[in-house]
Protein backbone atom coordinates (compact mmCIF):
# COMPACT_ATOMS: atom_id res chain seq x y z
CA UNK A 1 0.00 0.00 0.00
CA UNK A 2 1.27 3.08 -0.83
CA UNK A 3 1.85 5.57 1.82
CA UNK A 4 0.01 8.86 1.77
CA UNK A 5 1.01 11.82 3.19
CA UNK A 6 -0.91 13.38 5.92
CA UNK A 7 -2.34 15.97 5.70
CA UNK A 8 -1.18 19.88 7.89
CA UNK A 9 -3.79 21.14 10.01
CA UNK A 10 -4.60 24.26 9.28
CA UNK A 11 -4.57 27.54 11.43
CA UNK A 12 -7.98 27.25 11.95
CA UNK A 13 -8.26 23.36 12.31
CA UNK A 14 -5.76 24.09 15.64
CA UNK A 15 -7.60 26.86 17.46
CA UNK A 16 -10.89 24.40 16.97
CA UNK A 17 -8.85 21.64 18.42
CA UNK A 18 -7.44 23.87 21.22
CA UNK A 19 -10.79 25.13 22.01
CA UNK A 20 -12.50 21.70 22.12
CA UNK A 21 -10.12 20.65 24.11
CA UNK A 22 -10.17 23.63 26.62
CA UNK A 23 -14.18 22.72 26.50
CA UNK A 24 -13.30 19.34 27.51
CA UNK A 25 -11.01 20.55 30.51
CA UNK A 26 -13.54 22.75 31.85
CA UNK A 27 -15.84 19.80 32.21
CA UNK A 28 -13.32 18.20 34.07
CA UNK A 29 -14.31 18.10 37.81
CA UNK A 30 -11.66 20.28 39.63
CA UNK A 31 -8.93 18.80 41.73
CA UNK A 32 -10.10 18.89 45.35
CA UNK A 33 -7.42 20.74 47.14
CA UNK A 34 -6.70 19.80 50.99
CA UNK A 35 -8.25 22.63 53.32
CA UNK A 36 -5.21 24.52 54.99
CA UNK A 37 -4.06 22.79 58.00
CA UNK A 38 -6.30 19.11 57.38
CA UNK A 39 -2.85 17.45 57.20
CA UNK A 40 -1.49 18.68 60.37
CA UNK A 41 -4.70 17.96 61.91
CA UNK A 42 -4.59 14.66 60.71
CA UNK A 43 -0.98 14.23 61.98
CA UNK A 44 -1.63 15.31 65.52
CA UNK A 45 -4.74 13.10 65.70
CA UNK A 46 -2.54 10.34 64.90
CA UNK A 47 0.06 11.73 66.84
CA UNK A 48 -2.42 11.85 70.08
CA UNK A 49 -4.07 8.07 69.29
CA UNK A 50 -0.58 6.62 69.07
CA UNK A 51 0.27 8.63 72.48
CA UNK A 52 -2.78 7.41 73.91
CA UNK A 53 -2.12 3.45 72.88
CA UNK A 54 1.28 3.51 74.51
CA UNK A 55 -0.09 5.25 77.65
CA UNK A 56 -2.80 2.28 77.79
CA UNK A 57 -0.04 -0.62 77.86
CA UNK A 58 2.24 1.34 80.19
CA UNK A 59 -0.88 1.54 82.44
CA UNK A 60 -1.35 -2.09 82.44
CA UNK A 61 2.49 -3.18 82.75
CA UNK A 62 3.24 -0.29 85.53
CA UNK A 63 0.04 -1.25 87.90
CA UNK A 64 0.88 -4.82 87.28
CA UNK A 65 4.37 -4.96 88.30
CA UNK A 66 5.23 -1.55 89.58
CA UNK A 67 7.75 1.06 88.58
CA UNK A 68 10.69 -0.11 89.20
CA UNK A 69 9.82 -3.64 87.83
CA UNK A 70 7.98 -2.71 85.09
CA UNK A 71 10.57 -2.80 81.76
CA UNK A 72 10.08 -1.06 78.30
CA UNK A 73 10.55 -4.44 76.78
CA UNK A 74 6.68 -5.36 78.66
CA UNK A 75 5.54 -2.20 77.63
CA UNK A 76 6.42 -2.51 73.69
CA UNK A 77 4.41 -5.78 73.83
CA UNK A 78 1.39 -4.40 76.38
CA UNK A 79 1.00 -1.43 74.03
CA UNK A 80 1.47 -3.52 70.46
CA UNK A 81 3.68 -0.95 69.04
CA UNK A 82 8.03 -0.54 68.68
CA UNK A 83 10.44 0.05 71.25
CA UNK A 84 11.59 2.55 68.55
CA UNK A 85 8.05 4.07 68.43
CA UNK A 86 8.08 4.18 72.28
CA UNK A 87 11.63 6.29 72.66
CA UNK A 88 10.16 8.50 69.57
CA UNK A 89 7.38 9.72 72.12
CA UNK A 90 8.84 9.26 75.70
CA UNK A 91 12.69 9.53 75.85
CA UNK A 92 12.56 6.87 78.90
CA UNK A 93 10.61 5.01 81.52
CA UNK A 94 10.85 8.00 83.81
CA UNK A 95 9.36 9.91 80.97
CA UNK A 96 6.71 7.32 80.28
CA UNK A 97 5.36 7.00 83.86
CA UNK A 98 5.86 10.73 84.32
CA UNK A 99 3.37 11.39 81.32
CA UNK A 100 0.84 8.38 82.37
CA UNK A 101 0.23 10.35 86.45
CA UNK A 102 -0.17 13.20 84.54
CA UNK A 103 -2.35 12.47 81.88
CA UNK A 104 -4.65 9.85 84.48
CA UNK A 105 -4.68 12.62 87.26
CA UNK A 106 -5.61 15.70 85.28
CA UNK A 107 -8.32 13.78 83.46
CA UNK A 108 -9.91 12.69 86.76
CA UNK A 109 -9.68 16.22 88.09
CA UNK A 110 -11.26 17.43 85.56
CA UNK A 111 -14.24 15.20 86.28
CA UNK A 112 -14.00 15.79 90.17
CA UNK A 113 -13.70 19.50 90.34
CA UNK A 114 -16.42 20.77 88.53
CA UNK A 115 -18.60 23.12 90.59
CA UNK A 116 -22.15 25.00 89.45
CA UNK A 117 -21.58 28.27 90.67
CA UNK A 118 -25.25 29.52 90.41
CA UNK A 119 -26.19 26.87 92.95
CA UNK A 120 -26.87 28.26 96.43
CA UNK A 121 -27.29 24.50 98.42
CA UNK A 122 -23.44 24.98 99.23
CA UNK A 123 -24.16 22.23 101.66
CA UNK A 124 -25.27 19.75 99.04
CA UNK A 125 -22.58 20.96 96.68
CA UNK A 126 -19.51 20.42 99.04
CA UNK A 127 -21.26 16.67 99.98
CA UNK A 128 -21.81 15.85 96.37
CA UNK A 129 -18.20 16.94 95.54
CA UNK A 130 -16.90 15.33 98.83
CA UNK A 131 -18.41 12.11 97.18
CA UNK A 132 -17.28 12.23 94.27
CA UNK A 133 -13.52 13.21 95.63
CA UNK A 134 -13.39 10.24 97.74
CA UNK A 135 -14.64 7.80 95.84
CA UNK A 136 -12.35 8.55 93.16
CA UNK A 137 -9.49 8.57 95.39
CA UNK A 138 -10.21 5.16 96.89
CA UNK A 139 -10.49 3.34 93.57
CA UNK A 140 -8.15 0.48 93.24
CA UNK A 141 -6.64 1.67 90.07
CA UNK A 142 -5.85 5.29 92.14
CA UNK A 143 -4.78 3.61 95.08
CA UNK A 144 -2.28 1.85 92.97
CA UNK A 145 -1.04 5.10 91.01
CA UNK A 146 -0.86 6.67 94.84
CA UNK A 147 1.53 4.14 95.94
CA UNK A 148 3.78 4.17 92.96
CA UNK A 149 3.81 7.45 92.62
CA UNK A 150 5.10 7.93 96.84
CA UNK A 151 7.63 4.63 95.90
CA UNK A 152 9.70 6.62 92.84
CA UNK A 153 9.15 10.24 94.65
CA UNK A 154 12.15 10.23 96.47
CA UNK A 155 14.40 9.12 93.44
CA UNK A 156 12.15 10.96 91.20
CA UNK A 157 10.93 14.27 93.06
CA UNK A 158 9.58 16.08 89.78
CA UNK A 159 6.89 13.21 89.51
CA UNK A 160 5.74 13.69 92.91
CA UNK A 161 5.91 17.63 92.61
CA UNK A 162 3.61 17.00 89.02
CA UNK A 163 1.39 14.63 90.52
CA UNK A 164 0.71 17.13 93.57
CA UNK A 165 0.19 20.27 91.28
CA UNK A 166 -1.98 18.21 88.93
CA UNK A 167 -4.26 16.86 91.57
CA UNK A 168 -4.23 18.36 95.48
CA UNK A 169 -3.15 21.46 94.00
CA UNK A 170 -5.65 22.21 91.12
CA UNK A 171 -8.46 21.03 93.57
CA UNK A 172 -7.72 23.46 96.10
CA UNK A 173 -7.53 26.21 93.85
CA UNK A 174 -10.84 25.23 92.16
CA UNK A 175 -12.38 24.80 95.59
CA UNK A 176 -11.27 27.87 96.80
CA UNK A 177 -12.38 29.95 93.38
CA UNK A 178 -16.20 28.09 93.89
CA UNK A 179 -15.88 28.90 98.41
CA UNK A 180 -15.03 33.21 97.09
CA UNK A 181 -17.90 33.07 95.30
CA UNK A 182 -20.44 31.85 98.22
CA UNK A 183 -18.38 34.07 100.47
CA UNK A 184 -19.04 36.69 97.85
CA UNK A 185 -22.98 36.00 98.00
CA UNK A 186 -23.30 35.80 101.90
CA UNK A 187 -23.33 32.16 102.11
CA UNK A 188 -19.25 32.02 104.03
CA UNK A 189 -17.91 33.68 106.10
CA UNK A 190 -14.24 33.22 105.41
CA UNK A 191 -10.46 34.97 105.90
CA UNK A 192 -8.73 32.74 103.39
CA UNK A 193 -10.88 30.90 100.95
CA UNK A 194 -7.62 28.65 100.07
CA UNK A 195 -6.87 27.76 103.47
CA UNK A 196 -10.90 27.11 103.75
CA UNK A 197 -10.80 24.74 101.01
CA UNK A 198 -7.14 22.91 102.15
CA UNK A 199 -9.28 22.37 105.44
CA UNK A 200 -12.23 20.79 104.07
CA UNK A 201 -10.03 18.62 101.64
CA UNK A 202 -8.43 17.36 104.68
CA UNK A 203 -11.48 17.34 106.28
CA UNK A 204 -12.60 14.97 103.49
CA UNK A 205 -10.15 12.90 102.57
CA UNK A 206 -7.18 12.56 105.07
CA UNK A 207 -8.43 9.98 107.37
CA UNK A 208 -10.13 7.89 105.13
CA UNK A 209 -8.09 7.73 101.80
CA UNK A 210 -5.02 7.10 104.40
CA UNK A 211 -6.91 4.20 105.68
CA UNK A 212 -7.21 2.69 102.22
CA UNK A 213 -3.45 3.11 101.19
CA UNK A 214 -2.26 1.32 103.95
CA UNK A 215 -4.87 -1.10 103.70
CA UNK A 216 -7.03 -0.93 106.69
CA UNK A 217 -10.29 -0.69 104.32
CA UNK A 218 -9.66 -2.48 101.07
CA UNK A 219 -13.70 -2.54 100.28
CA UNK A 220 -15.23 0.84 101.78
CA UNK A 221 -18.63 1.02 100.56
CA UNK A 222 -20.54 3.94 99.39
CA UNK A 223 -22.79 4.32 102.70
CA UNK A 224 -19.39 5.11 104.60
CA UNK A 225 -18.35 7.00 101.95
CA UNK A 226 -21.51 9.34 102.04
CA UNK A 227 -21.37 9.53 105.84
CA UNK A 228 -17.73 10.79 105.73
CA UNK A 229 -19.14 13.45 103.56
CA UNK A 230 -21.80 14.47 105.47
CA UNK A 231 -19.45 14.72 108.60
CA UNK A 232 -17.10 16.57 106.79
CA UNK A 233 -19.50 19.06 105.35
CA UNK A 234 -21.12 19.74 108.43
CA UNK A 235 -17.47 20.64 110.42
CA UNK A 236 -16.95 22.53 107.86
CA UNK A 237 -19.93 24.70 107.80
CA UNK A 238 -20.10 24.96 111.15
CA UNK A 239 -16.94 26.66 111.00
CA UNK A 240 -17.38 28.71 108.01
CA UNK A 241 -21.59 29.29 107.80
CA UNK A 242 -22.85 32.53 108.30
CA UNK A 243 -24.19 31.08 111.58
CA UNK A 244 -20.45 30.62 112.80
CA UNK A 245 -20.64 34.65 113.22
Amino acid sequence: MAWTRPTPLSTSSLEELYVGMSDDLALMPDAVSPEPGSGDARADASDTAKKRQILDGARRVFFEHGFEAASMNDITRAAGVSKGTIYAYFPSKEALFEALVNFEREEQVDRLVAFDVTRRDIDQVLHEFAVRLVSAMTDPRSVARLRMVVGVAPRFPEIGRKFFEAGAHISRRKLGDFLTIKAEEGLLVLDDPSVAARQFLDLTVADIVRRVIFGLDTDLGGEAIAQNATQATAMFLKAYGPAAT
